[in-house]
């Protein structure tokens, strides 16, 4: 074979190597383009669900029930829950009796025969309570409490939430001694017959022992539909009855209390007489932040955050997890001075830009919720 036959069989031979490779080439890229892609099911992202909730086909049905209403304090509450329910891809339905109790009784029964498979009870403070949770646990159903009667802690699986009662009046009654020098003659705002008051007067007959300078002149309260009215009489036919000089404080165990007696302070130019409350709303952040407003302290628990916390303890009640049969909400105090070092008007919004604390809580906030929320974006 001569010199030139021999190049051109190379050359051929170069040609086919260079073919047989561009055909290899041609054939990856057209497995890569009709392979199917990986499965991103969003299951598959985060912690993995508990069966029971994983298994439940037509979805969690929720059903907050709440005594008490038409206060900001519960819409909030409300909100909360429904706000934390629907994160997670749940159902969520709401229902107030605003104070009725034939109403608040009947909605648990009517909610009985539904296919709910999860309830809260707020402000349940009757025995007949106890009844209705015995039988949605006969039925099969989870119940988390929130400020109801104690007797239901002797229902297995049954949480009781409330605010830190306690906590909430020491903070508040501590700042009043603070600001008078442990000496104050004061007109004490409270009800009784229901678990939060109970609790928080408990803590006013400890420390009125322990601080023998501050006297209660007077005491009034109510708990109805119209409260802060019926606070704002009373404190005003309290206020005419004893003169300036006579009362250096009033200390209101709930906001109602606090709302109506900020008005008759005001209205009877005797605000030289300081508010402390318990509890607070948008309504009472601007009644605090208004020029002269004699109350200037309260203390609190944010009522969207126990609503969403209720809902975390309740869906891992259904998942089959463990959970406590009691459990308190960390307390803060506002107070009107640190609300007048924002720039603009505080709300229940923008509160945390003063409280860093406030609303904020990863409470049995579980790994597995964040690949519940995944899926439902």
């Amino acid at each position: 074979m001569n010199k030139k036959t021999i190049v051109s069989s190379i050359a051929l031979i170069l040609v086919f190597l260079l073919t047989l490779t561009g055909c290899a080439g041609n054939t990856t890229s057209q497995k890569a383009e009709t392979t199917p892609p990986q499965n991103t099911d969003k299951t598959a992202i985060g912690a993995e669900i508990p069966a029971k909730i994983a298994q439940k086909k037509d979805g969690i049905k929720i059903m907050v029930i709440r005594k008490i209403g038409g206060d900001d304090h519960t819409a909030q509450f409300l909100a909360g829950a429904k706000q934390e329910g629907e994160s997670l891809g749940f159902k969520v339905d709401t229902f107030s009796a605003n104070g009725d109790t034939a109403k608040f009784h009947d909605a648990i029964a009517q909610a009985l025969e539904k296919d709910y498979d999860g309830f809260i009870i707020s402000h349940g403070d009757d025995a007949a309570t106890v009844d209705d949770v015995k039988k949605i646990v006969a039925k099969g159903k989870f119940v988390v409490t929130f400020d109801s009667n104690p007797g239901v802690a002797d229902i297995d699986g049954v949480t009781l939430t409330s605010q830190d009662d306690e906590a909430l009046a020491l903070l508040s009654f501590k700042q009043l001694l603070q600001d008078h020098s442990g000496k104050a003659n004061i007109v004490y705002l409270w009800v009784d017959g229901y678990p939060a008051m109970v609790n928080r007067n408990r803590i006013y007959k400890a420390l009125q022992d322990k601080y023998p300078g501050v006297k209660e002149v007077e005491r009034f309260g109510v708990a109805a539909a119209d409260t802060s009215v019926q606070t704002q009489n009373a404190v005003a036919a309290i206020l005419a009855k004893h003169p300036k000089g006579e009362i250096d404080a009033i200390w209101a165990t709930w906001d109602a209390f606090a709302i109506g007696a900020a008005r008759a302070v005001k209205e009877a130019g005797r605000t030289e007489i300081k508010i402390y409350g318990i509890d607070v709303s948008n309504a009472d952040l601007q009644t605090i932040q208004e020029k002269d407003s004699p109350w200037i302290a309260t203390a609190a628990v944010d009522p969207k955050l126990i609503g969403a916390v209720d809902i975390r303890l309740l869906v891992k009640k259904i998942a089959g997890e463990p959970t406590p049969k009691y459990y308190d909400l960390d307390a803060s105090l506002i107070t009107q001075s640190k609300l007048q070092t924002s720039p603009s008007p505080v709300n229940m919004e923008t509160l945390s830009s003063i409280i860093p604390s406030w609303g904020k809580s990863t409470a049995f906030d579980e790994p597995w919720f964040q690949t519940l929320r995944a899926n439902k974006k």
